[in-house]
């Protein structure tokens, strides 16, 4: 069995026409969606990148993996997929970026990769690698006679004076198809995309390809903000989204133009499996570490505590389970879920760190009696703050004061913050979160509920394992 795991950075849930989505078009991710499993309330558990994917790629919530900004390093204690199929002899091949930093009591203090946040997941090969300036993709735009800015942001966001197939999108596509054509047995591939993440430029003909008075506009304005962290966000520029209503057209025009894009690099990869005569061979597995405000809430990018921010995609095509080919599942599902989803698939043991639970009952066909009806997911803000990643610890804790969690349900949002407060708001009055309400009894009830959730998954890798004396033979 091969095993292709990809990642869309910053896509969010909503993004797809088989979903609804009034403007943009996925036909291949719809065509994998209607032969796979399609769950349409699956969420990420913390942003940005490195966070998103810590839980993602280890299958734990931020309380336990503590991945809480990019940069964090991750324990290297932490068991994590890639390590996992090694276990039983693939050798995982990376194509992209992982984001992970390096855990710094595993290297010399001079190792360079203790000074950079894009580190790559420990049990990966990278094939194609990413993360320095993305130097493999502007070197090769260069060789192909196109002058480029030397930075990687400028660099992107001048993709539409390019055509789409010198795109980054079509760059890693091309690399990974090179590597599969190459490849004699099972393999484990991880296809990481950039696209669609900002800088909002889509490459060639895709920054065009959207009526610019057809796009929708963001379903929540800038609220008066409930809670300080979000007057913060507005102020910063890179999380602040445009006010014009020109401009927020243009944002939401590229972003579903590098989806458009990505999509199309997507269709490739379904016809390379299928003229390798591999689609019915290899278990397809796509979601994304984080989703993006575009313009909700006043913001762009992915902060805070809105769900925009978290809402993601996720779909699972496992040949060997047609049962489930066709389904989509309303229930909550999160990132944390994919590792031992993973794990069942290839033959592993599930291991104990592990937060999620597998979602193999859904690729059956079958729907759990005792599935979650609350999701989580967690964000963490005290690099924002001047000092508090400095501070003088134990004494000057301001630092862990500048988090949140955020508890989910079907009727119910409640963010509880790392400083004692909360919101709570009224999903059935107010989908959008727009205004929170003051309601102790419902409080309260989420509050109980999340200090449950918190001791459920509490640290358990050695729990239950109690060391008595051997039994008398």
């Amino acid at each position: 069995m091969n095993i292709l795991l990809i990642t869309l950075d910053e896509f969010r849930g909503d993004s797809l026409s088989c979903v609804g989505h009034p403007v943009v078009r996925t036909p291949a991710l719809d065509a994998l969606a209607a032969e796979g499993v399609l769950f349409t309330r699956h969420h990420s558990q913390a942003a940005p990148c490195a966070p998103g994917r810590a839980a993602l790629y280890t299958g734990t919530y931020q309380m336990n993996n503590r991945v809480v900004f990019n940069g964090s390093p991750l324990d290297d204690r932490f068991d994590n997929m890639a390590r996992a199929a090694r276990r039983v002899g693939y050798a995982p091949a990376l194509f992209g970026y992982t984001d992970q930093a390096i855990d710094p009591r595993t290297v010399p203090t001079d190792d360079p990769r203790l000074f950079t946040y894009e580190g790559v997941l420990p049990g990966f090969d990278c094939i194609l690698d990413l993360t320095d300036r993305r130097l493999p993709w502007a070197e090769w735009v260069r060789a192909e006679g196109y002058d480029i800015p030397e930075d990687p942001d400028e660099a992107l966001a001048t993709e539409a004076d390019r055509p789409a197939q010198l795109g980054i999108s079509a760059f890693l596509t091309d690399r990974f198809l090179e590597w599969h054509a190459q490849q004699e047995g099972p393999w484990f591939a991880h296809v990481s995309h950039l696209r669609p993440h900002p800088p909002f430029s889509a490459a060639g003909h895709w920054a065009q390809a959207y009526d610019r008075d057809a796009i929708d506009l963001p379903t929540v304005g800038t609220p008066v903000p409930a809670h300080p962290l979000h007057e913060l966000l507005l102020a910063l520029p890179f999380s602040a989204a445009p006010t014009e209503e020109a401009a927020l057209r243009e944002m939401r025009a590229q972003y579903y133009g590098m989806i458009g894009d990505v999509d199309e690099q997507l269709a490739r990869l379904w016809d390379a499996l299928r003229a390798s005569g591999q689609w019915e061979d290899t278990l397809i597995i796509l979601t994304s570490d984080h989703g993006e405000q575009l313009g909700d809430h006043g913001l762009q990018q992915k902060m805070g505590w809105f769900e925009p921010s978290y809402h993601v995609p996720a779909i699972i095509r496992d040949p060997r389970r047609p049962a489930g080919h066709g389904r989509v599942i309303d229930a909550f599902t999160e990132n944390v879920d994919l590792f031992p989803t993973l794990c069942e698939a290839m033959g592993v043991a599930i291991p104990r760190q592990v937060d999620g639970r597998s979602l193999t009952p859904f690729l059956d066909g079958a729907t759990p009696t005792d599935w979650r009806i609350r999701t989580h997911w967690e964000f963490d803000w005290r690099l924002f703050m001047p000092g508090s990643t400095t501070a003088d610890w134990p004494e000057d804790r301001r630092g862990t004061r500048h988090a949140l969690v955020v508890q989910r349900s079907d009727t119910t949002a409640y963010v509880q913050f790392a400083d004692g407060t909360a919101l709570l708001y009224d999903l059935v009055g107010d989908p959008h979160w727009t205004t929170p309400i003051h309601d102790d009894a419902r409080a309260l009830a989420e509050a109980q509920a999340l200090l449950a959730w918190r001791a459920e998954h509490a640290e358990r890798t050695l729990t239950d394992r109690f060391l008595y004396p051997a039994p008398e033979r």
